[in-house]
């Protein structure tokens, strides 16, 4: 794990990623306890509010999320050691029992506590992003070249993450992050239409309710040395418009089938 940090401080320091990619920030493998959970839920890349307040004013002191450069007392993150990947390693680690960024993972913390999973009580649930890095732009208004780089450098990592720890169910956040998912990982996973997770509109069509599932053994090539399930919606519950109770309940209902 430590190494993985000395990795992505030492691409900061060396390494042209991404213009938009909020330099200052430390670099987010994991959110929570991932060398104990059990499921991880999947997103694209770290939210620049993990780093800044709604005016973009750099977060500091008790409302402080995450390390940042001046938070390390470091000037680039060609000064970082052993000790900074420590810090990093620990802020990650401890990422929902200090200041969370509640309004984004309290979304998924609804699903998961359905199968009486939780990020913050006994350590069973985590996070990862395909993308270790925020950026300053939201990535749906990234360029897609930018966007195939950030995912691409990120692979290694994600990677990393998933065979090195006990994970055994990965839950897939809108179909952004399915799709970058199977392309980034190789992975191959079956869309199935769920009718009880369709969206209802008032012109009476509704936003069908799709879940991919599959059972993974390697990945992007890796022998991961036992089966993870995966599971994905294409409902991004954050962003996607209208989704009712009813649907994050069986959101929530079909991945704690999932991890059975």
């Amino acid at each position: 794990m430590l190494g993985t940090f000395a990795a992505l401080t030492g691409q900061l320091a060396h390494e042209p990623i991404a213009s938009d990619v909020v330099s200052w920030a430390s670099p987010v493998p994991f959110f929570g306890d991932i060398s104990h959970a059990r499921i991880a839920t999947i997103g694209i890349n770290p939210s620049n509010l993990e780093f800044v307040d709604a005016s973009g004013k750099a977060l500091r002191g008790h409302q402080r999320r995450l390390e940042t450069l001046e938070s390390l007392d470091l000037s680039t993150w060609g000064e970082a050691d052993g000790h900074t990947v420590r810090v990093l390693a620990k802020s990650c680690s401890r990422y929902f029992q200090a200041n969370p960024y509640r309004r984004w993972f309290d979304v998924l913390e609804k699903v998961l506590s359905v199968s009486s999973h939780s990020y913050y009580r006994g350590n069973l649930a985590a996070h990862l992003d395909l993308v270790p890095y925020a950026t300053g732009t939201k990535w749906g208004l990234l360029p897609p070249l930018a966007r195939k780089v950030l995912i691409a450098r990120g692979r290694a990592t994600l990677i990393e993450m998933i065979a090195t720890s006990r994970l055994e169910l990965l839950v897939l956040n809108g179909r952004s992050v399915v799709d970058a998912f199977t392309t980034s990982t190789g992975s191959a996973l079956e869309p199935v239409n769920v009718p009880s997770l369709n969206l209802p509109r008032k012109d009476g069509k509704p936003v069908v309710g799709l879940r991919w599932d599959g059972i993974i053994t390697h990945i992007a090539g890796r022998d991961l040395g036992r089966e993870i399930r995966v599971v994905g919606f294409n409902h991004n519950l954050q962003s996607s418009f209208g989704v009712t109770t009813a649907v994050m309940r069986g959101i929530g209902e079909e991945v704690g089938r999932a991890i059975v």
